[in-house]
């Protein structure tokens, strides 16, 4: 028997099959219907996906979600030409999916999130394994089963019909029930994991729900890349999952979530890191090696999006797919068509088709123009296919988002659930810190970027950063150079009122106030070097000039770094040893790179 923590194989290494396993060869060998409920995340789909390919290698699987279904992709009338007769009649063609050519297994996931009327046509594939005028058994189907959790949370239905259920053997399974602690020791060979099963094992019934086995799988794909584990947990309505306990009133109980998650770290002998230097681009590289699904929450005019194109771009060779979700419709996906074969096909864009590789951007990812077209976004995100087809050399998708809350307004978002939500790899939370949009600014811009940037991080408090995005300070730029009043380039909240923030010192540096930035300070390096070497004899916690000194190269960005290289050179080994060492915390690699040089030549 496969115990909790024992990856499921007997003692000469064969792999003991696990519950729901048993349960699909005995259905196909008896020729009945089978429905299963499960807790999303523990394995059910992948199970059938492993096992028939293992077990049945003769047999094909046809997996139909049918949350992204509508009445025409399983069946529709269509005029064809009688060959007898020549004459056109009326046929019901069925999807092409369910005429393989070979026997096969049809899978119907999420089988409750379907319409009405496609759980009609559900029903009578149920009962009768048939649809409409066709008989799936002369298809060459050897098993009919369906899918789903039974949570409301999840689901808009229950199935309640008795003629529908006195037709169907239905499992309810769990975790222990499917093979998911065989499959990831596979995926992650460089470990052991008994372990991390053991503590798996010992949570709550409550926190194991949370940490599904499809999570535990995201942890340790973020592991292997050195990245924060947090990022494995799902963001559900905006909100990073709690591992927390409920106490037995229901109210939320301890928040666990650092703790469980720094004890996986240390069974697989791995940092846990509480960030990483430029982890927007390091993410999107990682979805591209490893073909990841992530999801990436910021708030707007962040430059969350372009930088993801332009690191895709770079990673993938050419340009990414990209979709706008508030105005892509179904069509702008897939579409059915009748095909010659008589079968009903599935015409898919121009863009998913080739050999060439692939990368998908879903901006606006929680912002979908109609149900229809997030049903069939599911599918891609969840299964890598369209309409049943896969997706050659698709490498990688990135789903970009706003928050739902942000600057105390609500935005117009929709919620998801944790089973959609899971299905990330990698989930971020952007903070505008993480997007270098300031360098791009400095290349395209120059000084008046310069000075804009200036105020921008000295000049104006944490809210008032929030208030003015790195897209707001290109307007503020380009209003600068027409001559046009500056707070148009603020957001508008309504009746003549715009974001609160004080442009005042923003006009000074404009027109020529005298302040200190990375330019002044080069420009009167010898008065700073003089003014250093004072403080330096005066205290070796340096003073005021020290720290203004010291304030101006940690604001300064790499460009313009790199740019009075020499006048840093100078001042740099002036300044007290604990200021220095600044520098280097959550640098990128880069800047960590262009410090080590300057530290190093200071020893010499």
């Amino acid at each position: 028997m496969t115990t909790a923590t024992d990856p499921g194989r007997t003692g000469r290494g064969t792999p003991v099959p696990s519950r729901l396993e048993a349960f699909i060869d005995a259905l196909i060998a008896m020729g009945q219907t089978g429905q299963i409920f499960g807790e999303h995340g523990i394995g059910k789909t992948a199970t059938f996906f492993s096992h028939v390919a293992r077990a049945h290698p003769d047999t094909t699987l046809v997996y139909v979600p049918a949350a992204n279904l509508t009445p025409d992709d399983l069946l529709v009338n269509a005029p064809v030409r009688d060959a007898l007769s020549g004459e056109l009649v009326l046929r019901q063609l069925v999807m092409s999916q369910l005429k393989p050519g070979t026997p096969f297994v049809l899978l119907i996931d999420d089988s409750l999130q379907a319409g009405d009327t496609v759980q009609s046509q559900l029903m009578q594939i149920a009962c009768d394994w048939t649809l409409g005028e066709h008989d799936l058994r002369a298809l060459g189907c050897v098993g009919v089963f369906l899918t789903d959790n039974e949570s409301l949370a999840e689901t808009s239905a229950r199935r309640g019909d008795l003629a529908l259920l006195d037709r169907m053997v239905t499992l309810r399974v769990t975790a222990k029930d499917t093979s998911w602690r065989r499959h990831l020791s596979a995926v992650y060979r460089e470990w052991d994991l008994t372990p991390v099963f053991s503590l798996w094992a010992s949570l709550s019934p409550a926190l194991r729900e949370l940490l599904s086995p499809r999570t535990l799988d995201h942890i340790l794909a973020n592991a292997r890349e050195g990245f924060p584990l947090r990022w494995a947990l799902p963001l559900v309505g905006g909100e990073r999952l709690r591992l927390v306990e409920p106490r037995p009133d229901g109210r939320p109980g301890q928040n666990r979530t650092t703790e469980i998650l720094n004890r996986i770290a240390d069974e697989l002998g791995v940092p846990n890191p509480a960030t990483i230097p430029d982890p927007v681009r390091q993410v999107v590289r990682a979805a591209l090696r490893n073909r990841w699904t992530v999801l990436l929450q910021g708030p707007p005019g962040c430059g969350k999006t372009e930088l993801v194109r332009q690191t895709v771009r770079e990673g993938l060779g050419r340009e990414p797919l990209y979709f706008s979700l508030p105005v892509t419709n179904v069509e702008d996906l897939c579409a059915p068509i009748p095909s010659a074969d008589g079968t009903l096909d599935n015409l898919l864009a121009a863009n998913f088709t080739g050999p060439e590789p692939k990368a998908i951007i879903w901006d606006e990812y929680n912002r979908p123009k109609d149900k229809a077209a997030f049903a069939k976004l599911m599918e891609i995100t969840q299964e890598w296919s369209l309409a049943g087809r896969r997706i050659e050399n698709l490498r990688a998708q990135i789903a970009v988002q706003n928050p739902p809350y942000h600057l105390g307004r609500k935005l117009l978002v929709a919620r998801n659930n944790i089973a959609q939500a899971s299905r990330f790899t990698a989930s971020l939370t952007v903070e505008p810190q993480d997007i270098p949009a300031n360098e791009w600014l400095l290349a395209r811009y120059g000084s008046d970027a310069e000075t804009v940037l200036e105020w921008w991080k000295n000049d104006i408090d944490d809210e008032g950063r929030a208030w003015i995005t790195k897209r707001t300070l290109e307007r503020l730029i380009k209003l600068h150079r027409h001559g046009l009043e500056l707070e148009m380039a603020t957001v508008y909240l309504g009746d003549g009122e715009y974001a609160p923030v004080s442009l005042t010192a923003l006009v000074d540096r404009l027109r020529g106030r005298p302040v200190t930035g990375l330019r002044e300070l080069a420009r009167e390096a010898d008065a700073w070097e003089a003014r250093l070497r004072n403080a330096a004899h005066h205290s070796d916690e340096g003073t005021d000039d020290s720290d203004v000194v010291h304030q101006i190269l940690a604001n300064a960005e790499l460009s313009q770094l790199k740019k009075h290289r020499a006048v840093v050179a100078r001042l740099v080994p002036l300044l007290p040893p604990k200021l220095r060492a600044t520098y280097l915390v959550g640098a990128s690699a880069q800047q960590q790179r262009f410090w080590t040089e300057m530290f190093t030549a200071m020893r010499r």
